[in-house]
């Protein structure tokens, strides 16, 4: 694994065996705060007039998509419950030494690097009012129970071009089974393969402007 410095001054990884970076070169905080915090969360939030949210990840990753979800929360009195799956979870050492704790308040970090390795046994109660747990499998193995759905899915996976098996049908249409009704899934890429797949499982699509470096990504709400 190598630390990337991306153009917005934050950092990211590469994975050699991937080929791919965690994040965009473009910036790594940029994307995630448009991708996934604002173009998810926020959206839901707004369009649902709620202030309790579950979010869904595939692909935990770093941890920043969750980082800056916690953030927001904490700021803006969210009830967050939040389950990233990650197949491979990095190790604290990695985790530790991105610099992402710049981004967030202290009390964020800190309760991350207190909780990061319990998350990936059991749900913790991250603080009075967010949850994590970090499933600790691959995607078509993630189970919850039978009446526990999400109301925003962050799609984070390594591109299709890595890591084709995150994009099929099948691994779509799974994950987004456990999205509920109204329910927003965001991802940074969008293909016309993509967007007939989502129309294909009862979603109105959106082709939203995309974070540096890209012109477009796809969020998509569950009409059914």
């Amino acid at each position: 694994m190598q630390f990337v410095t991306t153009a917005d001054g934050s950092s990211t990884l590469y994975h050699p065996e991937v080929g791919e970076h965690y994040h965009s070169k473009h910036g790594a905080l940029q994307e995630s705060q448009h991708v996934f915090l604002r173009s998810g969360l926020a959206f839901f939030l707004q369009k649902s007039k709620t202030s309790n949210a579950a979010v869904l990840e595939v692909g935990f990753g770093t941890g920043l998509n969750f980082l800056l979800t916690a953030d927001y929360a904490e700021n803006h009195d969210i009830s967050l419950e939040y389950v990233g799956i990650e197949a491979y979870p990095l190790s604290e050492e990695i985790i530790f030494k991105t610099g992402y704790e710049s981004f967030v308040k202290q009390k964020i970090w800190s309760n991350f690097q207190r909780n990061y390795q319990k998350a990936q046994m059991q749900e913790v109660s991250f603080t009075d009012s967010i949850s994590l747990f970090i499933a600790h499998e691959k995607v078509l193995n993630f189970q919850v129970g039978d009446t526990r759905r999400f109301d925003v899915i962050y799609f984070d996976a390594f591109a299709a071009v890595h890591q084709p098996e995150m994009w099929t049908v099948e691994t779509l249409a799974y994950v987004c089974s456990f999205l509920r009704p109204g329910g927003v899934f965001v991802t940074y890429a969008i293909t016309g393969n993509l967007k007939r797949t989502m129309k294909a499982l009862g979603f109105a699509i959106e082709k939203a402007p995309g974070a540096p470096g890209k012109r477009e990504m796809l969020r998509a709400v569950k009409t059914s």
